[in-house]
């Protein structure tokens, strides 16, 4: 039987922002990012390196206002690649989970491809959602990203901040776990002959 090519290319233009982004699940983390927004790029980035997905990202928004805009809409965008891309999800591997050191901070992702959306976040800081992150990225952006790209990949998402102290660090602890966790789940198992659910759809 062929292989089903996992791939997806979207676009989406609001007044807040525009913005056009292509992937492939099959990938070997090559990333093409720009949004604007420079940390989220690196993050961005991280996430691609770290899931083996090659991922393509164009975003023009309103950043002059602040990025919310621009990284929400990313999330959402890249969410609804990501479920189209999987496809009927048959032969994954569906259930995926990492933990992942950055220095001091340490973060865990358990990831289920469910199809039913719901994201537990938790373990930062206090004071952590309201940082600066290269002046411009704060960290309330982490999950308000992590509930667009959850929702709309319809995702069941345990994201937890074991330790931390760098704001930096603990952003990009997360994203890397996330990213480790995402790469599991969405492998192909060779054991897998169908769709891994006992409902018959995920």
């Amino acid at each position: 039987m062929t292989e089903v090519a996992r791939i997806a290319t979207l676009e989406r233009a609001t007044s807040e922002s525009s913005i056009r982004l292509s992937l492939n699940l099959d990938g070997t983390g090559e990333a093409d990012i720009d949004t604007g927004v420079p940390f989220f790029d690196h993050m961005l980035t991280a996430f691609a390196r770290h899931s083996l997905t090659d991922l393509t990202i164009r975003a023009e928004g309103d950043v002059h206002i602040d990025v919310h805009h621009t990284v929400e809409d990313t999330g959402i965008l890249l969410g609804q690649a990501i479920l189209e891309a999987l496809g009927d999800k048959r032969g994954i591997s569906r259930y995926g989970d990492a933990f992942v050191p950055l220095d001091e901070a340490l973060a865990q992702a358990v990831i289920d491809i469910s199809g039913r959306p719901y994201l537990v976040h938790s373990g930062e800081p206090a004071g952590f959602e309201f940082h600066l992150i290269g002046g411009h990225y704060t960290g309330s952006m982490v999950r308000h990203f992590f509930e667009a790209l959850t929702l709309n990949a319809r995702l069941s998402v345990h994201l937890k901040l074991i330790e931390g102290r760098d704001p930096h660090h603990i952003a990009e602890a997360e994203f890397k776990a996330f990213a480790r966790a995402f790469r599991t789940a969405k492998a192909k198992d060779p054991l897998v002959t169908g769709i891994p659910s006992t409902k018959g759809a995920l």
